[in-house]
C-alpha cells in the first residue's frame, strides 16, 4: 500500500476523497467527477483511504494539500468514520467548503444531524453538477448556496468524459480496474437503489471499447464492471465478450454482474468459450419465494434463472458467486429454507447470504416498516432486527448462518463438506445447526483461525449432527487429512 500522505497540491485546489472498504477497491466515482471537471482538472487531486485508517490521519493528509473545496463520497460502510472526519476538517478549516455525495449522503433525511458539517449535499449522478458547484465558488468566493441539497439529473453516458486515464500505474499493477458499459437498471426492487436509475443508459460501443482497448495496453487485467444488468443488452455484452475473447492472455480477470433469467444462446456460447478463472459471474436471486419476490417488486422467473445456473455450471469455466437476502418483507424461515435448498442444490461456487439492509432513498425505506413488522438497526448499515415472520434470536442466527456459510461455504477450504451437506433432506437446516454449534462453542464469528474453524467444524459434526468418527474423517478428512482427528475427538 502506498504511503498514506501525498504531494500537495496548488493551495487553494480540490480534493476528491472517500473511504474505500480495502486498499484494492478505487473509487471509479471519484475518477467520474475529476474527468469532468474540464478547465478545473488541474486543480484537482483524488485521495483514497480505507475505512481502517484513522479518522484524524485522514484529515492530516486532507488538509496538508490546504484545499479551498473537498468532496466526499459517503455510503453506508464509511458513514460512521466519514462523520468523526467531517467533525475535524469543520473545526480544523472551517473555511473550506464540502461537498458531499454519494449514496448515503444524498438519500439520507435532511436533518440527518451529519449534513450540518457540508455546504453543499449532492443527490445523484454528479459529474456535471459537482463541476458547476466548483466553478460557482471559484467566480463568486465562499457562497451561499441556499438550499444545499442539490438534486443532479441523470447524465447522458454519450458526452461525458470518461474516467479511465485516471487509474495510474499503481492502481493498474495492484487494484481492480472498475468500468462501467452501462448505467442504470430497468427493475423496481423494493430493497435497491438503483430502482431509482431508469430508464438504463449506455456508454457508446466504440467509445466504451477504445477505453478497454487502452486500459488494456497500459497493463490492466482485472477487471470489474459495475453495471446492474450486464446482459441486459445483448448486442452490448456479445461485443465486449467478443473483444476480451480475442485478446485473451494469461491472468485476464472479468467479473460481471447479471439477470439471472436472461441467457440468449448468443451469450451461452460466448460465456463457454472462455478459459477456467476468467470470467465470474455475480447472479442475484435474492429470494425464490414467488410471494416475497410480489412483496418487493421484483420480476423474476425462478425456473428459468435456475435453469440457467445449472447450465452455466456444467458448460462454462464460469465462476457463479450467487446472491441470497434473508429477512426481506414478508419471507418466512420455512420459505428462506427452501430458497436455499434449491439453489445450493444448483451447485454455483458461491452463495453469498446477505441480511436485509434498509437502504435510504429506497421504495422499502418508505415503506410503513408496521405493514411487516419491520425493526431496522438505526445505525449503517441498517440491517434488518426482526420483522413479523423472524424474531430478533432467530435473525441473529441467520446473521452468524452468514458469517459462517462466508468461511466455510464460499471459502472452498471444505468442498467435500459442502457436497455432502447437498445430500441432506435440508442443506439450510443441517448448517444452522453447525452454525449455532459453533457460535456457542467459539462465542464469536470473526477472528477464527484456520486451525480452530478446522477444529470446531469437526466437533459440529460430532456433536451437534451426531456422525461418527469414521463419516467425519471422510467428510473432512479428505480435505484436511493432515488435522484429523482433533484432541478433543480422540
Amino acid at each position: 500500500m502506498p504511503p498514506l500522505f501525498k504531494p500537495t497540491t496548488t493551495p487553494g485546489g480540490i480534493v476528491l476523497t472517500t473511504l474505500n472498504a480495502r486498499y484494492r477497491h478505487p473509487s471509479l466515482g471519484l475518477r467520474c467527477l475529476k474527468a469532468n471537471l474540464e478547465e478545473l482538472m488541474d486543480r484537482c487531486i483524488i485521495l483514497e483511504f480505507t475505512i481502517h485508517d484513522r479518522p484524524v490521519d485522514i484529515v492530516e493528509s486532507i488538509l496538508n494539500t490546504r484545499p479551498a473545496i473537498i468532496g466526499i463520497g459517503v455510503t453506508i460502510w464509511n458513514l460512521d468514520p466519514i462523520q468523526h472526519v467531517l467533525a475535524l476538517i469543520k473545526q480544523l478549516s472551517p473555511q473550506t467548503m464540502v461537498v458531499l455525495g454519494g449514496p448515503e449522503a444524498g438519500h439520507t433525511p435532511v436533518d440527518a444531524p451529519w449534513h450540518a458539517a457540508a455546504d453543499v449535499i449532492v443527490t445523484g449522478e454528479g459529474e456535471i453538477t459537482f463541476r458547476e458547484v466548483c466553478r460557482k465558488f471559484y467566480a463568486q468566493g465562499a457562497i451561499d448556496f441556499g438550499n444545499r441539497r442539490i438534486s443532479a439529473p441523470p447524465v447522458d453516458l454519450a458526452q461525458v468524459a470518461l474516467p479511465y486515464s485516471l487509474y495510474d500505474a499503481e492502481d493498474l499493477a495492484h487494484r481492480w480496474t472498475y468500468v462501467e458499459a452501462s448505467r442504470g437498471c430497468p427493475y423496481g426492487c423494493a430493497f435497491c437503489l438503483s430502482a431509482q436509475d431508469a430508464p438504463v443508459r449506455r456508454v457508446p460501443e466504440k467509445t466504451f471499447l477504445a477505453a478497454l482497448e487502452g486500459l488494456l495496453q497500459r497493463g490492466a487485467n482485472q477487471f470489474k464492471f459495475v453495471d446492474r444488468t450486464f446482459n441486459l443488452n445483448t448486442a452490448l455484452a456479445s461485443a465486449i465478450l467478443d473483444f476480451f475473447h480475442e485478446r485473451l492472455f494469461p491472468g485476464l480477470f472479468l467479473h460481471f454482474e447479471m439477470i439471472p433469467d436472461h441467457l440468449p444462446p448468443s451469450l451461452k456460447d460466448r460465456l463457454a468459450s472462455f478459459p477456467e478463472g476468467c470470467v465470474q459471474l455475480e447472479i442475484g436471486l435474492q429470494t425464490l419465494d414467488p410471494q416475497t419476490l410480489m412483496t418487493i417488486h421484483r420480476t423474476q422467473n425462478n425456473e428459468v434463472a435456475l435453469n440457467n445456473l445449472v447450465w452455466l455450471r456444467n458448460n462454462t469455466h464460469a465462476h457463479l458467486h450467487t446472491d441470497l437476502i434473508f429477512g426481506l418483507p414478508g419471507e418466512s424461515l420455512g420459505n428462506m429454507e427452501a430458497g436455499f435448498n434449491r439453489l445450493l442444490r444448483c451447485r454455483p461456487h458461491a452463495i453469498q447470504v446477505g441480511i436485509l439492509k434498509r437502504l435510504h432513498g429506497t421504495r422499502l425505506a418508505a415503506q410503513d416498516p408496521r405493514v411487516h413488522g419491520m425493526i431496522y438497526n438505526p445505525r449503517p448499515p441498517y440491517d434488518v432486527l426482526a420483522n413479523d415472520q423472524i424474531d430478533f434470536a432467530t435473525m441473529q442466527r441467520l446473521r452468524r448462518f452468514a458469517r459462517f456459510w462466508d468461511l466455510i461455504g464460499n471459502s472452498n477450504r471444505f468442498p467435500t463438506l459442502i457436497e455432502w451437506l447437498g445430500t441432506q433432506p435440508s442443506p439450510f437446516v443441517t448448517f444452522l445447526h453447525l452454525s449455532d454449534f459453533i457460535f456457542t462453542t467459539y462465542r464469536q464469528t470473526h477472528a477464527i483461525a484456520l486451525s480452530r474453524l478446522i477444529a470446531l467444524v469437526q466437533q459440529g459434526l460430532k456433536q451437534a449432527l451426531k456422525l461418527d468418527q469414521g463419516r467425519i474423517r471422510e467428510i473432512v478428512g479428505r480435505d484436511w487429512p493432515d488435522r484429523m482427528p482433533v484432541k478433543s475427538m480422540e
